[in-house]
Formats: structure tokens, C-alpha cells, sequence
């Protein structure tokens, strides 16, 4: 579990079950990330490329890492080809915005 070592204790997700949900944002980043920028050391700005069901997957994973780690605030813009999504914390937590940029590159950046 020490991939995970990152994850803060504030986090209410079951510890078995964050595996599954890096997951889910490891696959997401695969498979749409089209670009990404960080506008301030807060905030994290990531560019997914749109399609059939993408949008509702974005704010699915929005809704439930919302519901466990509300420190994360969490913006999606849709757009016709694009679907923005702007990740923001406090300065608290700001490895936890350093480690989900650097789980981008899970996937190889397009």
C-alpha cells in the first residue's frame, strides 16, 4: 500500500477500496487525458477528450471523491470536444494535487 502512501487521513474511503478508485482515475487519464496545466501550485487543470458517457464518468468520479475527500474541489466544464476538469486544495493538501498530477503519467500523457 505504500503507492498509496500519499492518500491523507482525512480521506474517509475505506482504505480497501482506494486501490479501485486510483484506478478509475489512472483508466480515465489513459484513456482521455489530452492535456494538462497547473495555473497555480493549488490548482490542477486536465483536458479530457469528450465522447458517449465521458462527461457522466467525470462527474461520477467527481461526486464519490467528493464524498470522501472534501478537501478536493473538484470544477467540470463541458465542451464540445473537451471536457475541463480543475482540481483545487488548500495548502494543506497540496501533495495530495502533486500526487494526482504525477498519477497522470500513469496512463502516458497524449
Amino acid at each position: 500500500m505504500s503507492e498509496l502512501a500519499w492518500v491523507p487521513q482525512s480521506c474517509t474511503l475505506p482504505t480497501e477500496e482506494r486501490p479501485l478508485r486510483v484506478a478509475e482515475w489512472d483508466g480515465l487519464f489513459a484513456e482521455r487525458l489530452a492535456s494538462l496545466s497547473r495555473p497555480g501550485p493549488l490548482r490542477l487543470h486536465l483536458d479530457l477528450a469528450g465522447g458517449p458517457g465521458v462527461e457522466e464518468r467525470v462527474r461520477d468520479l467527481v461526486e464519490w471523491e467528493s464524498g470522501c475527500c472534501s478537501f478536493l474541489s473538484f470544477t467540470v466544464t463541458p465542451g464540445e470536444d473537451l471536457i475541463g476538469l480543475d482540481i483545487a486544495v488548500d495548502q494543506q493538501h497540496e501533495a495530495v494535487l502533486e500526487a494526482l498530477a504525477a498519477r497522470t503519467a500513469v496512463g502516458g500523457q497524449r
